[in-house]
């Protein structure tokens, strides 16, 4: 006599997070409350930090302060909008950058980071 056992074991789901939008707002900052909180009391290193995390220059943010509009932050918001594909205009990113200097840091950080890695598994349960 045999036993036949089948064992189903549940499969992870896939979800692929890539996208042509920013995966978080110039707003929700608080989404990732440490990375706000450097930003807001040290400014100059949160963007220091997070140009180097992009490929850039560690130091090249340092030179935002040179002018009116911050050539770094806007330059730094079109490089990650190309590299990953995302909608947007170099107006609307000037604007941010200008208006919302750490909002922008962070957005973009916010980005490198979820992007770093884009599979997310999820375990459905079959019930």
């Amino acid at each position: 006599m045999s036993v036949k056992m089948v064992v189903t074991q549940p499969r992870p789901f896939i979800m692929d997070s890539v996208s042509n939008q920013w995966t978080s707002g110039i707003c929700d900052c608080l989404q990732d409350l440490p990375q706000c909180c450097l930003s807001c009391w040290c400014s100059p290193c949160f963007a220091c930090k997070t140009a180097h995390e992009a490929g850039e220059c560690l130091c090249l943010p340092l030179l935002d302060a040179c002018g009116l509009i911050p050539p770094i932050n806007t330059a730094l918001r079109v490089s990650v909008r190309q590299r990953y594909g995302i909608e947007g205009t170099v107006f609307k990113d000037c604007v941010y950058a200008c208006c919302c200097g750490p909002c922008s840091w962070c957005q973009i950080a916010r980005e490198i980071k979820t992007r770093m890695s884009p599979i997310t598994l999820v375990n459905k349960a079959r019930g």
